[in-house]
């Protein structure tokens, strides 16, 4: 049975180029608005499983993100009542195929890749004061990759559940990842992907983490 730590969810919502430094090492303007996509929950993962690396790309790369999880169901949710839908949150790796999003233009299949969702244990949202006060650190074995805080987002837990209720009903046990900072792997000069052998580990301030093996999957 999957370590898997939370239940899984019916859906994993993701926001992209969601902090001010990563746009800005990519060279793109910020967002007028949140950017949701998908990845499915079957790319989950817990904490010690292997990301498994797939035949169909050479490029993987890590995102270190904060986790938000859904509480209740929450439709059209105001910006300034919506931390109260949140169960509780998690440590996140948006685990990214970037030549294969790149190759289909949209991100879904490059991110939704088995195993490309490593998720640590949730912490409860009262233990956490303040979600835009967090830093988030990524390690690849002993050497620290990413780092930034959550102050550094564009569009805060509270706007992006605000945003995405609007249009679409979370529901209890729905996962957001709420986006990156600065230091993914395909930015690094020269870029960096992860190899068979690497370990990963997303930290969360106040909210834990979770570190994941590299292995080579079937077909690679």
């Amino acid at each position: 049975m999957s370590p898997l730590p939370i239940e899984r969810p019916g859906k994993v919502v993701c926001v992209g180029l969601n902090y001010r430094a990563h746009a800005e090492e990519a060279g793109l303007e910020l967002p007028s608005r949140p950017r949701l996509f998908a990845k499915f929950p079957t790319s989950l993962i817990g904490p010690g499983e292997a990301i498994e690396l797939p035949g169909i790309s050479e490029q993987i790369d890590w995102e270190a993100e904060l986790g938000v999880v859904i509480g209740e169901t929450a439709k059209r949710v105001p910006e300034s009542r919506a931390l109260d839908v949140v169960a509780g949150y998690v440590p996140f790796n948006d685990v990214s195929a970037r030549d294969v999003q790149r190759g289909d233009i949209q991100w879904t299949r490059g991110k939704s890749i088995d195993t490309f969702g490593p998720v640590g244990p949730m912490v409860p949202s009262a233990d956490v004061a303040d979600p835009q006060v967090l830093e988030l650190t990524c390690r690849v074995g002993d050497e620290v990759v990413q780092r930034g805080n959550t102050a550094d987002m564009v569009f805060g837990v509270a706007e992006i559940i605000a945003f995405a209720s609007a249009a679409i009903t979370l529901e209890a046990g729905d996962l957001i990842a709420t986006g990156t900072p600065a230091g993914i792997g395909a930015h690094h000069k020269p870029s960096r992907w992860l190899r068979d052998g690497d370990t990963v580990t997303v930290e969360v301030e106040a909210v834990g983490e979770v570190s994941n093996p590299v292995r080579k999957g079937e077909g690679s």
